[in-house]
């Protein structure tokens, strides 16, 4: 059984001769240490990348909902706009298959 001051996993602290230190032993039978803290690096470069991904997408959807706003602030102008430009563009087909078959 593990003495309950030196902890039971491969990393057991005990208390020094003064109450601000504290000394770190390692177990070598469980040192895959390396292997463990490569893993945490990994998954703490994964998490950064995902915040990343987060805010990214956050701006994007502030930006879509400002465009939004602008577009139902002066949509209607240009719903008629694009209408007469199509207005025009059709007249101008008529016209010219018109006048181009006398």
């Amino acid at each position: 059984m593990a003495h309950p001051m030196y902890g039971s996993g491969p990393l057991r602290s005990r208390n020094a001769a003064s109450s601000d230190e504290i000394q770190l032993r390692i177990d070598p039978v469980h040192g895959d240490l390396d292997e463990e803290i490569d893993g945490l690096h990994s998954r703490v470069r994964m998490l950064k990348g995902q915040m990343t991904l987060a805010k990214a997408q956050a701006g994007v959807k502030n930006n879509m909902r400002r465009l939004n706003k602008s577009i139902i602030q002066q949509g209607s102008n240009h719903v008629l706009h694009v209408v007469l430009f199509a207005l025009f563009c059709f007249m101008v087909v008529y016209l010219l298959s018109k006048f181009s078959r006398r």
